[in-house]
């Protein structure tokens, strides 16, 4: 089992998107047992799908231990690919997460899954704080999105020494151009500067996702942009494969 987090200290990026549609990938492509868990009270993931969390248990409860995974998982009507859906009931995550005292709270709960799944999609908020830093000392591989920006480079950078403080072992981080548009001399110069990074373009056919509440690879597998995901998912699972030096 890995654990993929899509994470990024700058919001608008195309984090929630990007991580729907690799947990796609994963599951359909890769024909993994896959599991999307969205920690972002936006609820965002849950959307794409079109599912909702359940009412008996709150997403924060699975974190103070009065509910299982599989009180809270949701099946998305595609094989192999579950969600762990949010809810407002996440906007405390961080101040919980400092009062358990825990550091590894997160990673013990993906653990606990490795039997269910073989690949676990982190759907992570746009913060610095206790949050982060779980998503970290859990990750197997950190996925950044980054548009064409010098705020992005920035964002970069805080993400780096984020996993330097908190993980030893430093779990890969794999930085993505995402939402790039060819017309834009800014963005086809951030992409020749980065040639090795995986591109996800800005197409209207990734906005068509929340209309239609389904991943791209469901709707458009032909489009550059589904492409592009699947491009991206073999890049993860190619590092995710690389043996540690």
């Amino acid at each position: 089992m890995a654990v993929i987090a899509v994470y990024s200290v700058k919001g608008g990026v195309g984090k929630t998107t990007i991580a729907a549609n690799l947990a796609w990938c994963s599951a359909a492509i890769s024909c993994r047992r896959t599991l999307l868990w969205d920690l972002d009270a936006a609820g965002g993931a849950g959307f794409l799908f079109g599912v909702e969390p359940r009412k008996k248990h709150s997403a924060e409860s699975l974190f103070a231990k009065d509910a299982r995974p599989s009180d809270l998982i949701r099946h998305t009507g595609i094989e192999r690919l579950d969600l762990l859906p949010a809810d407002e009931s996440l906007r405390d995550l961080h101040n919980l997460f400092s009062r358990m005292g825990k550091k590894r709270r997160l990673a013990k709960l993906t653990e606990t899954l490795a039997s269910d799944y073989e690949r676990i999609i982190l759907d992570c908020p746009p913060v610095l704080n206790e949050i982060s830093a779980q998503v970290i000392r859990a990750a197997n591989c950190v996925i950044v999105p980054l548009p064409p920006s010098p705020l992005s480079s920035r964002a970069f950078q805080l993400v780096a020494e984020e996993i330097s403080t908190h993980a030893p072992d430093h779990p890969p981080m794999l930085p993505v151009l995402s939402m790039i548009d060819a017309r834009r001399a800014l963005h086809r110069t951030a992409r020749e500067e980065n040639g090795n990074w995986p591109v996800i373009p800005m197409a209207s056919a990734i906005e068509q996702c929340a209309v239609r509440q389904q991943p791209l690879g469901a709707f458009a597998p032909a489009s550059p942009a589904a492409k592009g995901f699947a491009q991206l998912w073999t890049a993860i699972e190619r590092k995710l494969a690389k043996p540690k030096a």
